[in-house]
């Protein structure tokens, strides 16, 4: 897309962001912020009809890029959509509004295994989206061995063919896998060693990226690149030369949920919005776009056994077994990863 059009995007988006909060529409909206690739848009028209509330999306490509954002103010937003970790941080910092689960009926129908997880105990902040691991996409053709191993991120074989995460939990998270080390260290020297390999692999990177992964692997502009099971999932659609692995090494499970920040100006609306979220046919065409897990029993009790099979969706026991979820870190730690981040990126 050329930047042009890229820019006339956002500022069209902006514009229908502002003119829902600033009420100089007398129609009900919901402004909703949400991972990019991250939803079946179709659905929005569904939602109007039977709600009459209109929603006004607009996408972000990291868990660090909503937190800033919403940190900066500006736009207020009625449902975001971030990760476990940094669900456990805005609650920590009095970000989130506490949900009325009695508009969110539909709770119901999620599956017990997925509610009161540590990031969100209670259950009163957060309700369950998708989820999912973090694993390497590769190009079967451009690579010439299976892979197994994070390791292949550093390998200087691919040189020019890797691409890295352009966030800094993520990035950090495949030295700390490589290493052997807890991607939830607070460890300064088990860090400085992670640093200092994406100090080492930046030599060999063709770029670090979020979205723009899906053009480049599925064009072949690269080789290798670290992301999420369902957008690998996506991009094999496009070009079945794509596979997915997850790392012998372990990887990241985690669960991404829907919250209502601190002061939105529509929650009646937001509560009707995440109700609606979690309807058993809204899941499962939700999961059809997106290639992410639903945590909804009722949607997971609907599929077809090829689908339940499908280990890239819904990864073996053994295989979520070797993997962590990231833990909300503490302020020196993230003070840490920030200036690492800079440094790197600089």
């Amino acid at each position: 897309m050329k930047k042009t059009l890229v820019f006339l995007t956002v500022l069209l988006s902006c514009a229908l962001l502002l003119t829902g909060c600033g009420g100089n529409d007398d129609q009900e909206v919901v402004n909703v912020y949400n991972w990019g690739e991250n939803i079946d848009e179709s659905i929005f028209d569904d939602f109007e009809e039977q709600t009459g509330i209109k929603v006004n999306y607009k996408v972000y490509e990291s868990n660090e890029q909503l937190y800033s954002v919403l940190k900066q103010g500006g736009v207020n937003y009625d449902v975001i959509i971030p990760s476990d970790y940094m669900i456990s941080r805005m609650i920590e910092e009095d970000m989130l509004e506490k949900i009325d689960m009695k508009n969110v009926p539909n709770l119901s129908k999620i599956d017990p295994q997925y509610l009161n997880a540590e990031f969100d105990p209670a259950q009163e902040y957060s309700v369950p989206y998708t989820w999912g691991v973090v694993g390497i996409i590769y190009n079967s053709t451009m690579v010439d061995e299976p892979i197994t191993s994070w390791k292949v991120m550093f390998d200087e074989k691919y040189a020019g063919q890797i691409l890295q995460f352009d966030n800094s939990r993520d990035a950090l998270a495949t030295a700390l896998f490589t290493l052997g080390y807890s991607v939830n260290t607070t460890d300064e020297s088990q860090l400085q060693e992670a640093f200092d390999l994406l100090v080492e692999q930046k030599d060999i990177l063709q770029s670090y990226v979020m979205d723009q992964i899906f053009d480049k692997l599925e064009s072949g502009e690269a080789a290798i690149g670290a992301y999420y099971a369902g957008d690998a999932l996506t991009m094999m659609d496009i070009n079945p030369d794509l596979r997915f692995c997850v790392p012998e090494e372990g990887s990241n499970f985690f669960i991404d949920a829907m919250c209502i920040p601190k002061g939105a100006a529509n929650k009646a609306n937001a509560e009707a919005f995440i109700n609606f979220m979690c309807e058993t046919d809204i899941c499962l065409r939700n999961m059809d776009v997106t290639g992410y897990a639903t945590p909804s029993a009722e949607a997971y009790a609907e599929l077809d056994e090829e689908t339940r099979s499908n280990e890239v969706l819904f990864p073996s026991k053994e295989v979520l077994r070797n993997c962590e979820t990231y833990i909300n870190l503490p302020t020196e730690t993230l003070e840490l990863y920030n200036q690492f981040w800079t440094k790197l990126k600089s």
